[in-house]
């Protein structure tokens, strides 16, 4: 492809920056949630001005990463597009001292991931490693993720920009670059400059399979309840105690067991308790609210509010307090706008070989509130499995035809109008 060897380019990009501790922490009470992204974001700006795009900069607040590659074609209604990925690794494993090495040309059979700690990845239990037989695969030692989520992205990024800026016969229109902090705990690209990125639409590179791509996202919320118990001695408790602990698990108990995450796929909606914690005086549940149809997802807040009443009504209303806060709403309302945007993209994956699947996302992504601020963002995924844990793996092959896809879609702005 061109004058580069993007399969090295890409695999070189990932293991160099899966080497980089980004973890982002939830509930840190700033943002961004950890200093340690910036770590990327330096790299990040260093090296796109390397390879020749222009306008780049690294907002030292936010650490938000910015680039812009200039129109090669004189028509200034060609369409600016933008790419966003997150800097961010999940807080779910650790991202400490990752150490990715490459399997070349894997065989279909168990993977031998630490040796020394007798960690091994069975293509039994993951069963989409089949689908990758004769691919190199970037994987970890087993004692960390990897963080292909979302670095898999950047690397396709990063080298699709490489590519533009040593090939300059190729037609494009403007192309504007991001790369955010805090995606995996809930920053929603809120830090974007919109004005300084500049592009009129844009794509979210996240998420596992090569070839999906998502319109829709979950509306988001989140709720706490706060318990306030009455604590006693044990031996004289009877009629007197009230124990903050019981009335969590009582509320818990309310929630439907077949409207869980583990119970529910498709287009189902869920509850999902996050955290529960306290004593007898104090306790504290903090749960999620996820629904693709806007009607059910208000259904479900009521539910909560009606779960807060009935507890208020037995323990006493200030005993209870209920704190639902609104976090992101389903990107087809915006995207159902701009029809031509997944168009253009289930044509980009096409032309790469790839049949494209397009499933609603069971989950948010930045573009979803980037969406609702003015810039639609669907979403293609990046290529990763298992992400999020231990056995985490990226497919170099997936990553080269992401790049490819990138240059598709690029070359589909070139002409839109």
């Amino acid at each position: 492809m061109g004058n580069i060897n993007v399969h090295e380019k890409v695999k070189e990009r990932l293991i160099r920056y899966a080497k980089i501790d980004t973890q982002s922490q939830p509930y840190s009470g700033h943002w961004p949630t950890t200093e340690k992204q910036k770590d990327l974001a330096i790299v990040l700006k260093k090296e796109l001005i390397e390879i020749g795009v222009s306008d780049v900069y690294l907002d030292e607040t936010n650490y938000v990463v910015y680039g812009r590659i200039p129109s090669n074609i004189n028509d200034e209604n060609a369409t600016a597009v933008g790419f966003v990925a997150h800097m961010d690794t999940a807080p779910d494993a650790s991202g400490t001292d990752v150490k990715p090495w490459v399997l070349e040309n894997y065989d279909g059979k168990d993977i031998v991931l630490n040796e020394k700690e007798h960690i091994v990845m069975k293509a039994a239990d993951y069963t989409n490693l089949e689908n990758y037989i004769g691919q190199d695969l970037i994987l970890t030692d087993g004692t960390t993720l990897l963080g292909g989520d979302d670095k898999a992205s950047i690397a396709a990024i990063m080298t699709m920009a490489e590519y533009l800026c040593d090939n300059s016969d190729i037609r494009h229109g403007e192309i504007a670059l991001a790369f955010t902090p805090d995606e995996e705990v809930g920053g929603l690209a809120k830090d974007l400059d919109l004005n300084r990125f500049g592009a009129k639409c844009a794509y979210t590179l996240d998420g596992d399979h090569l070839g999906w791509y998502e319109n829709e996202t979950f509306y988001a919320s989140e709720a706490v309840f706060e318990f306030t118990g009455r604590s006693v001695h044990t031996g004289t408790a009877k009629d007197i105690m009230i124990n903050a602990v019981d009335i969590a698990a009582e509320f818990i108990g309310m929630l439907p067991k077949k409207e869980r995450p583990q119970n529910t796929d498709g287009r189902e909606g869920f509850y999902h308790v996050i955290s529960c914690n306290g004593d007898c005086e104090y306790s504290k549940v903090r749960l999620i609210i996820r629904d693709f149809d806007f009607d059910t997802f208000k259904k479900r807040e009521a539910f909560l509010k009606e779960c807060a009443e009935k507890i208020g009504n037995t323990y006493g209303n200030d005993r209870v307090k209920l704190t639902i806060s609104h976090q992101y709403s389903n990107m087809k309302e915006i995207l159902k706008d701009v029809p031509y945007m997944t168009a253009i993209l289930e044509d980009a994956i096409k032309k790469a070989g790839i049949t494209p699947v397009c499933e609603p996302f069971r989950g948010g992504t930045d573009g979803a509130a980037l969406s609702f601020r003015g810039l639609p963002c669907p979403n293609l995924s990046a290529g990763y499995e298992n992400a999020h844990g231990r056995f985490e793996y990226v497919p170099i092959q997936s990553m080269v035809k992401n790049v490819e896809i990138l240059l598709n879609i690029i070359n589909a702005y070139a002409n839109h109008r």
